[in-house]
């Protein structure tokens, strides 16, 4: 439970400092992980990127001091880390759906997300099905982008880069080249903090012994101790649902911990959206 203690901490540490331009690295470094693994755990168990929540947060904070004190709109704005008065009405009114001048008016009623305490499940009502493998290291082709955690660009980022693999041919392609230890393509997140803190790479790969054609690259996925989980079921809410109880019910119930390595997504060449598509998460465990 102690990574669930950690993640309350830096939960904590935003509010503290939400009138602050704090950074996603500050923030991660209260939970003492990576910016990787703390935006995925945090985006997997609140359903919220942090972006969003400070900016939910500070909005309610807002509508409520608009609401009881006298204090100007533009005082208000500059406050809440808006440029303009403009800038504030219109994220205002985009959570509250009425704008600052309307609430001193009393019209409208205004929406409140509060402040965030994160409980986790350990009541396991649906079994999990997994295995503990130990894999030596491994190559894979494929091709890769390479995301800023800036303004949580891989977030958005990562769901285009697919829709553009399978647009163009390349999933086919990597299908056909994969002949190494794991079956199907991969979706491989690789936090490059050692490197650089505010980057991450982003491959979708096949497990492959042979040289990367032309327009692929190769990656070593180094030897690890593996926690493999099946997914059942129509992407992407299937996928989505496994990390949810992966990070709320597992992790927490187990005296592992994330190696902080690669993690893969594996897919199939079957139909996504069907009832029984099998899928696989790979986490590396230690």
């Amino acid at each position: 439970m102690a990574w669930v203690e950690s993640l309350q901490k830096a939960i904590n540490y935003m509010e503290a400092h939400l009138l602050e331009d704090i950074t996603i690295e500050s923030i991660a470094k209260q939970a003492n992980v990576s910016v990787f693994h703390f935006q995925r755990t945090f985006s997997v168990l609140t359903d919220l990127t942090i972006g969003e929540y400070l900016r939910r947060r500070r909005l309610t904070l807002a509508a409520e001091e608009l609401s009881r004190t006298n204090k100007k709109v533009i005082d208000l704005a500059y406050k809440y880390g808006y440029d303009t008065p403009e800038a504030f009405t219109k994220a205002f009114r985009r959570q509250h759906g009425v704008t600052p001048s309307e609430v001193r008016k009393g019209i409208g009623k205004l929406q409140s997300y509060n402040r965030l305490v994160i409980q986790v499940s350990l009541k396991g009502v649906e079994p999990m099905k997994y295995s503990i493998v130990d894999k030596e290291a491994f190559q894979v082709i494929g091709v890769k982008e390479e995301y800023s955690y800036a303004n949580e660009e891989n977030l958005r980022r990562i769901p285009t880069f697919w829709d553009e693999v399978n647009a163009n041919g390349t999933s086919n392609r990597l299908f056909q080249l994969n002949n190494g230890l794991i079956k199907g393509v991969l979706g491989i997140c690789v936090d490059k903090n050692e490197t650089n803190a505010k980057q991450m790479e982003y491959w979708i790969a096949a497990a492959s012994e042979n040289e990367a054609p032309e327009g692929f690259e190769s990656f070593e996925i180094p030897a690890s101790k593996w926690a493999v989980f099946e997914v059942h079921g129509p992407m992407p809410d299937s996928m989505q649902k496994a990390w949810k109880q992966i990070f709320s019910e597992w992790f927490p119930s187990n005296g592992f911990e994330h190696a902080g390595t690669p993690e893969l997504e594996v897919y199939s060449d079957e139909d996504p959206s069907s009832p029984d598509l099998y899928s696989e998460i790979w986490i590396p465990i230690k």
